[in-house]
């Protein structure tokens, strides 16, 4: 069994930073590409920011400039650093990470159970 668990969402004023973490945790398993996506309430899932294992990084226009993702693969934890934040970037953020499976010999895409992030004017 593998599970995704984030931390680090919160309340801050516009032009502040938070640190959200995401951290894969079971047995035989690597963690390939991950990224960050966001929800508002009825509106669709956005992509956010994406790595792969070797440290690609992409970003979506909205975010290019202010947030940073990073990871690191020894402790299977990935980062999104959130740095002069908007009233906009309001939303629920989930951590994705596709990951093979050794006992399985495959690749799943696996979730985080999200957190929030409030930005207040």
């Amino acid at each position: 069994q593998v599970q995704l668990v984030e931390s680090g969402g919160g309340l801050v004023q516009a032009g502040g930073s938070l640190r959200l973490s995401c951290t894969a945790s079971g047995s035989r398993f690597v963690v390939n590409d991950m990224g960050w996506y966001r929800q508002v309430p009825g509106k669709q899932r956005e992509l956010v920011a994406t790595i792969t294992h070797g440290g690609a990084t992409g970003y979506a226009d909205s975010v290019k400039g202010r947030f940073i993702i990073s990871r690191d693969n020894a402790k299977n934890t990935g980062w999104l650093q959130m740095n002069s934040l908007k009233p906009e970037d309001t939303a629920d953020y989930y951590c994705s990470a596709r990951i093979w499976l050794q006992f399985r010999r495959d690749e799943f895409e696996y979730w985080g159970q999200g957190t929030q992030v409030t930005v207040s004017s």
